[in-house]
């Protein structure tokens, strides 16, 4: 496998599973995985047949652990960092607005934008040891687009969401499952079966009702929801963010100065 990863579609009947497949970088996506996302659920949208789609990372060791950083080092300013989220938005988003359930299977890492794919999905289970959040207040120092963080603040809470944004704390599936976010925690052996009993299930419910309920969620997340473009900008064109990337690359701890 080549170092840009793949995503891979599989339909079987009325499931379609697509796969984040890089996992000797756990899963973290690439310019091309995104791309390959978008081209996936723009199929899946316009298919009547499939009921249910489930995302899954390849190898077991992670969902997907974020955006591959080195991309990060061609960053330039902050308009560089509004752009990259507006990319990011429309990748989350074309899972968000599948009109079929879909199921996100958690082992591992979920980090960064892999936490904003699995929040995109309607269903999360997990393994017990996978781990959840988004730590750039520790590591990069930029931030989220406002609709990533309306679904993490929807998805959690604020008070979690906080822990994630500002403390750069993760949740174990323990804790997410008790918050609601984890539907279910089933072993690692298990996890598969446990996939295939809910996507089941979810197929052989009332697919006009399901597709009008996620409708009606993702219009109350996104109702009257405000821009960011500046917040983005003052954190992408950062010096702060400059030295998280350096840092996270030469793999040393970030020196901060707040500019």
């Amino acid at each position: 496998m080549s170092g840009e990863g793949a995503v891979h579609l599989q339909v079987e009947g009325p499931i379609a599973s697509v796969t984040f497949d890089r996992p000797e970088a756990r899963n973290a996506m690439t310019w091309a995985m995104y791309e390959s996302l978008v081209r996936h659920c723009g199929q899946l949208r316009d298919d009547a047949s499939i009921r249910v789609v489930r995302f899954r990372g390849a190898g077991g060791q992670a969902f997907v652990a974020g955006t591959d950083i080195a991309q990060f080092q061609d960053f330039r300013s902050g308009e560089d960092g509004v752009a990259y989220e507006e990319r990011i938005d429309a990748c989350v988003q074309a899972v968000e607005s599948l009109p079929m359930p879909t199921v996100a299977v958690l082992e591992g890492w979920a980090i960064g934008g892999g936490l904003a794919l699995a929040t995109a999905c309607d269903f999360r289970i997990a393994t017990p040891g996978t781990k959840l959040g988004v730590p750039i207040a520790r590591t990069l120092g930029n931030c989220l687009s406002m609709a990533n963080v309306a679904r993490l603040v929807a998805a959690v809470g604020r008070p979690r969401a906080e822990r994630l944004l500002l403390l750069a704390e993760l949740l174990t599936a323990e804790e997410a499952h008790a918050a609601g976010y984890v539907l279910q925690i089933a072993a690692a052996d298990a996890i598969g079966q446990a996939g295939d009993e809910l996507c089941a299930k979810l197929a052989s419910l009332a697919p006009v009702t399901q597709r009008v309920s996620k409708q009606a969620f993702n219009r109350l997340l996104h109702a009257q929801l405000p821009g960011a473009a500046d917040l983005i900008r003052a954190a992408y064109g950062s010096e702060d963010f400059r030295e998280g990337v350096t840092a996270f690359v030469g793999k040393r701890a970030p020196r901060w100065q707040g500019r």
